[in-house]
Formats: C-alpha cells, structure tokens, sequence
C-alpha cells in the first residue's frame, strides 16, 4: 500500500543566468514529490516552477499534492499503476505541473517495486542518453565564445536562444556558427519571441546565409497556431512545436492545421509519463519528428525524461541539459553529465535515494 505522501520545496542554484526571451532564472524553483509504500520504499517525481510558461508555482503544485493528490493516493495499491494514474489525471483539472510528479513518482515506486531502472520499466535497456545544451540569450560576442566554450566540453548540438531582438538574431547566429564551424548542430529557440513576419524574415535570412540551423523552436505566440502555421509554410528550416502543444488536443491541432513539422514533449506540460507516451505515439504516427525536452529541473525531472528517451526515443537529440546548470545537485543520486549524455543509473527506479532539502508531510 502507499503509506505516505510527501512534498519536498527545493531552491537551486545555477552556475550560469539562465536567459530566454520570456524570463531570466539563476535558481531552480521546484517541488520534488516522494510517495512512499508500506515497505519504505520511496519514488520520486517533480513540479518545476515555470510561471511564464506553464503558470505552475511551487507553493500551488504542492497545495494540489497535499490538499487533493496525496490523500487520493495513500493507502492505494501501488502495483495498479494504471489505475493510480488514471485516477490522478481525473482527480484535478490543469495542474498538469502536480500530476506530472505525481505519476512520475508512481512509476519510479512501481520500477523501484520491481527492481528495475525506470527505463526499463518503460520498455528501455539504454541508460545513456544524448542531449543538446543551451546558450542563453544575450550579446553576440559572449554567446559566440560561450558556444566555444561548450563545443570544447564535448557538447555537438547547440541550442541558442534567440527573440530577444529580431533585427540582431541573425548576426548571433552568424558568430555563433563561425565560431563552432561546420561540423556542430545548431538549433534556435524563439521562446515565442517573433512575430510571424519577423519570424520568417530571419529564418530566411539563416536560410539565405547557408548558416546550416537544425530547427527553430517555437518562433511565434503559443495561442498563434495561425502564425505558426504560417511561418512554417514559408521556410525550409524544421518548425518545432514546444509552448503550443501542452496536451493531446493541441497536437491534434497542430497536426491537422499542419502548423509544425516537429514536437517538443515535456512532461510538466502534459502531466507526466503516461501522456507523454500517447503524445510521442501520436506524433509518430502522423511522421511528425519529435524531441523531449524539460524546463528547469533538477536530476529527478531529467531522470524520468532521459527515461522516456530511453524507452520510445526521438527523432532529434533531446533537450535535456537542465540539471546541468545546476551549481549542485539537491537529491542524492540519480543521472550525472558525461560530456553531452546524460548518465542514467543503473539502480531501481530513478536511482534518487533522497532529496537533500526541508520536507512537508501528509
């Protein structure tokens, strides 16, 4: 039986600012959830805190978990998953942030119950995982030799942020690339900073410039599927769906509207494990190329999307660098960075033994 229910409010710092064209981090602000079964075995999953993009808080996802999803689940068979999850999922409307932790730590106890990694749990052996990284948004020198910098750290796939200023997105991407050469992928991410005519006079100046970019993420406002599709009609670089598609009825309109070629999955946008399956499912039926990506997190949310990775894979490299930035770890175990893989333990679950921050209980 689940025996407990708790949250744990965890504040990180990152060794980096952590710039978009929506907001500038230089903390992780989230809540990990433990549930926890009769024997004392604990799973863990997260809720980062992402006002400008989910509107998920720390204090409402946790108020979600303690107040409504804990008492639902304690005292529930955890070995039912399906069941446990379903029942999630109806429990709350939105909230997607709280019940993506909440089956995340599901499927960790149920993996943990067994003794078996996560990803294997969800139908994976491998436990290394390929990632971009990212370069914050800012002066064109200072992304130019930060380009280098991860270049030289092993990193072959860059994500540079861009729509802070659309008259000077094209010089970045020009210093960026000169600075890499040839040989490194770069992808740009827009965080809906561009109109759709600024979008598509900059990506075809990229295109015009022979500047060689992957895809463009997100160019336009998340609610303009009209915009969207519109720049996507007008240029040859991959479009990536990311802030546009949270759940199951906004791929299906993206698809139908053939808005995007490309689909970023996160699990606190779409609630978790179970369906971020049925999105990468979707999308792979329809030939839609597709990416998991993450928002500011720590090892337990990188862990559980490296998981997924692992089980269903992508068609690009994933977006999972978050824990990266982090100046240090706040759980004990879990994925570690090699260069540009991320590192799955070989050990029950997600391999978290605990979270290394004050604990509210139910």
């Amino acid at each position: 039986m689940i025996d407990a229910v708790r949250t744990h409010r965890v504040s990180a710092p990152l060794h980096t600012p952590f710039v978009t064209a929506l907001r500038r981090a230089t903390t992780v602000e989230t809540l990990i959830v433990e549930v926890v079964d009769a024997d004392g075995r604990s799973g863990f999953g997260e809720a980062p805190q992402v006002w400008q993009v989910t509107g998920a808080s720390v204090a409402g996802s946790e108020a979600c978990v303690r107040e409504l999803l804990g008492p639902l689940l304690t005292g529930r068979d955890p070995d039912d998953l399906n069941a446990r999850l379903a029942e999630t999922r109806r429990a709350v409307a939105g909230n997607e942030a709280a019940k993506a932790a909440v089956d995340t730590a599901l499927h960790d106890l149920a993996a943990r119950r067994l003794g078996v990694p996560l990803a294997r749990l969800l139908g994976g052996t491998a436990l290394r995982v390929p990632t971009d990284v990212t370069l914050s948004a800012g002066d064109p020198g200072a992304l130019a030799a930060a380009a280098k910098d991860r270049v030289a750290e092993g990193f072959a796939v860059l994500k540079l942020k861009v729509g802070t200023d659309a008259h000077t997105d094209l010089h970045r991407v020009r210093l960026v690339r000169a600075a890499v050469g040839a040989d490194v992928r770069i992808r740009l991410d827009a965080n809906q900073g561009w109109t759709p005519r600024e979008a598509v006079r900059v990506i075809r100046g990229i295109e015009d410039a022979g500047l060689d970019v992957e895809l463009v993420e997100q160019p336009v406002s998340r609610s303009d599927i009209a915009g969207l599709a519109w720049v996507s009609d007008r240029v040859g670089v991959p479009i990536l769906a990311d802030e546009s598609v949270y759940g199951v009825r906004d791929l299906v309109e993206v698809i139908h509207r053939r808005a995007a070629d490309m689909v970023n999955v996160k699990l606190a946008k779409c609630g978790g494990l179970g369906p971020a399956r049925t999105l990468l499912e979707l999308a792979a039926a329809h030939e839609m190329g597709t990416v998991v990506g993450s928002m500011m997190e720590s090892p337990v949310g990188i862990g559980a999307a490296a998981s997924l990775v692992s089980a269903y894979g992508t068609t690009a490299v994933p977006d999972l660098d978050a824990a990266w930035w982090l100046a240090a770890s706040p759980v004990r175990g879990g994925i570690r960075y090699e260069g540009a893989t991320v590192v799955l333990p070989d050990a029950p679950g997600l391999g978290v033994d605990n979270v290394q921050e004050p604990t509210h209980f139910l």
